[in-house]
């Protein structure tokens, strides 16, 4: 650590002045970047950098407000080592381990999600510049250019987490920085159907879906768990099997052995290569896979996508953004016709219709819950329409008087098409099975 005389005056009337605590933090963090080598810290150890910042605020306090209240000398410290080792004043909402969002709109527009709820905090930004020099030293440790010709990074930071920041010219306001943060604590089938995603009933039909190999696709909206429910269904596939994963970024916790993951990569300089999720899917048929599982189906891999599932590669499991199932259709059909091979409506179809048999869908509620709304079966291609029908349907929706939202899955009493595979697979008397029965074996 170098340090340096200070060439400011004593500042012992800060203490005593009506000033903000930003103000506070920003003064200490200026003359620690004069005293402090702050490159030399990424060489130490978390434990050892967050020594040497405090030592420095120590010093620099003591010389600024000798009298400052322990209390405001904390205060003071644990902001400054945000700002020099952390996100700034976001850091605080990224340590919460209760809260799953962080969403930066302006510098006095921070807002956060907490079980499936959005909340205004009362975290602020000095100005936009202050929200830029963060968000330059979120992109740093990436190797991401962030610049007006390059003004939007989607990209996974080292803890897993999913952030997304947007600037001039394209943020008009204020540069915007969304964290999805990266879940430690993964959800099993138990924990869905503990907190009201899934049924018993429901948990047992899906487990013999997966194992009898049925292509699954996963639809919802944002931030309505469709990871966190292609995690969950995962664990019942056999651990004998080779699973290779693709992703953009990489999300998926899978717990078998022989779990081979690709991720997609933009372009990193002007020599660098794109690796599409497209280029993955392909990859990954030349892996041996015995199931495919691409995290969400965004564009042409769409296309890829069905070909694997018609190919031999069944029990291939995907999400994609939609609002309902047959929502979910057209917008994977449209991704197929992005691919560009002139395909008639009719084969696209065609295709769609042999592929997917399982569409499960779930939703984020008006309380915040999130449920399965919907387990649709594809069952084939009539006239010009794929056709479909409900399994399963969240039925009795309404708002109680303490705001959560009522309702239950409920069975249709339809026998699906592909229920002979769970005879083959030895799995049929598990499709009304119970929680123990859904239990991954």
């Amino acid at each position: 650590m170098t340090t340096m005389p200070s060439s400011r005056p004593p500042l012992r009337a800060v203490a005593r002045a009506d000033e903000s605590h930003q103000d506070l933090v920003r003064r200490v963090h200026e003359q620690i970047i004069q005293k402090l080598d702050v490159r030399m810290l990424d060489a130490l150890s978390p434990d050892e950098s967050r020594r040497q910042v405090e030592l420095a605020v120590a010093t620099i306090i003591a010389d600024m407000a000798p009298s400052m209240a322990v209390v405001t000398r904390q205060a003071i410290t644990e902001g400054v080592v945000h700002e020099v080792l952390g996100f700034g004043p976001i850091q605080p909402l990224l340590d919460d381990p209760e809260i799953s969002e962080v969403m930066v709109n302006a510098p006095d527009a921070v807002y956060y999600e907490k079980d499936g709820v959005l909340f205004a905090s009362p975290i602020a930004f000095r100005d936009v510049d202050h929200i830029r020099r963060i968000a330059d030293r979120i992109v740093a440790p990436l190797g991401r250019r962030l610049d007006e010709t390059a003004p939007m990074v989607d990209a996974r930071l080292p803890n897993g987490s999913r952030v997304n920041i947007v600037i001039a010219p394209i943020a008009v306001k204020s540069p915007m920085i969304t964290i999805r943060k990266f879940q430690t604590d993964r959800f099993d089938v138990e924990d869905l159907i503990r907190i009201g995603t899934l049924t018993p009933q429901v948990a047992g039909f899906l487990r013999a879906s997966i194992i009898s190999k049925i292509n699954v696709v996963i639809s919802g909206g944002t931030g309505s768990g469709k990871t966190t429910l292609l995690n969950a269904l995962s664990a019942f596939i056999p651990r004998h099997e080779r699973i290779v994963t693709v992703e953009d970024p990489l999300e998926l916790q899978l717990r078998q052995p022989h779990v081979l993951s690709l991720e997609a990569r933009p372009p990193t300089g002007e020599s660098s290569r794109e690796f599409t999720q497209r280029d993955l899917v392909r990859n990954a048929l030349r892996m041996r896979p015995d199931r495919i599982l691409v995290g969400e189906v965004r564009g042409i891999e769409a296309f890829d996508m069905l070909q694997a599932m018609n190919t031999g590669h069944e029990g291939s499991l995907t999400t994609v953004h939609a609002n309902s199932p047959r929502d979910a259709l057209s917008r994977i059909e449209n991704m197929v016709m992005m691919a560009g091979l002139s395909l008639p409506e009719r084969a696209i179809r065609e295709q769609m219709g042999s592929a997917l048999h399982l569409i499960v869908q779930i939703s984020r509620l008006t309380d915040g819950s999130r449920r399965v709304t919907h387990i649709t079966e594809v069952s084939g291609l009539e006239g010009e329409v794929i056709t479909l029908q409900d399994i399963f349907r969240f039925e009795g929706q309404r708002i109680g008087a303490d705001g959560h939202v009522d309702g239950k899955l409920v069975a249709m009493g339809i026998r699906p098409a592909f229920a002979e595979k769970f005879v083959r697979a030895g799995v049929s008397e598990v499709w009304m099975g119970t929680p123990e029965r859904a239990r991954l074996s």
